[in-house]
């Protein structure tokens, strides 16, 4: 809260609260009996429908983890890749939640799309991707974002906002003059889904929930998010809302 910001009585707040609109926009329709058979091509097509509708920052999404401890945490970050491998993003290794991941590599992430009254679930096991891999995600993005990943030890605790100043300029400076530099610790990953839910919102709350779960062992293609593959194939499932 600034300094300039009046605090808000419980009771506004409240008022406030209730007073919220969900979906007074027009929502688009989902039937989920032509969906195809895996969960890649409606996603791609959802997303693409968000950014079409004009939705804000369509890739970002939730990525929730569990610490040493079992406990859930989450955060927001950006999609970095959708394909046949899983749903991808990037981070520090050495963060809090790279920790979590190398102790427990299971994931869930969640896209919300109001503009449409969408969202997509996603729920698998997490894998790294190689050091190339890595360091391509890293130097195919913008200045900031590798003077970011150059900055500091992410999650660590920091002394003043000075000294924050100080770092991610410093970092800033190194990036504009090494763009090629390399962040060690910058690592891109992979969630394999053996779930993925499909939400379409509807004003009268006839949601519909269309659920894709893995179908079978299929250990060798379970990061297949295209399916195809024997023992890598999906079944569909129609959820109450």
């Amino acid at each position: 809260m600034s300094a300039h910001t009046e605090p808000v009585l419980p009771a506004a707040f409240d008022d406030l609260l209730h007073a919220q609109r969900v979906w007074d926009t027009e929502l688009p329709a989902f039937d989920p009996e032509p969906a195809p058979p895996a969960p890649l091509p409606p996603f791609h097509a959802w997303f693409a429908e968000a950014a079409a509708a004009g939705q804000t920052e369509p890739h970002a999404m939730s990525l929730a983890t569990v610490d040493a401890e079992g406990l859930p945490d989450v955060r927001t970050l950006l999609l970095h890749g959708a394909d046949e491998r899983g749903f991808h993003f990037a981070t520090q290794a050495t963060s809090a939640k790279g920790h979590q991941l190398a102790a427990h590599p299971h994931a869930a992430l969640g896209f919300y799309w109001p503009a449409q009254g969408r969202q997509v679930r996603v729920r698998g096991p997490v894998v790294r991707c190689t050091p190339a891999e890595s360091h391509a995600d890293l130097h195919a993005r913008s200045t900031g974002a590798l003077a970011a990943a150059l900055t500091g030890a992410q999650s660590e605790v920091v002394g003043s906002v000075a000294e924050l100043h100080r770092a991610a300029d410093a970092a800033w400076e190194r990036a504009t003059a090494e763009p090629d530099t390399e962040a060690p610790t910058w690592t891109r990953y992979v969630v394999e889904p053996d779930e993925v839910e499909f939400f379409q919102g509807d004003a009268r709350r006839r949601h519909i929930r269309l659920r894709y779960r893995r179908a079978g062992d299929g250990d060798g293609d379970r990061g297949r998010a295209g399916g195809g593959a024997a023992g890598g194939g999906w079944t569909r499932e129609l959820l109450w809302p």
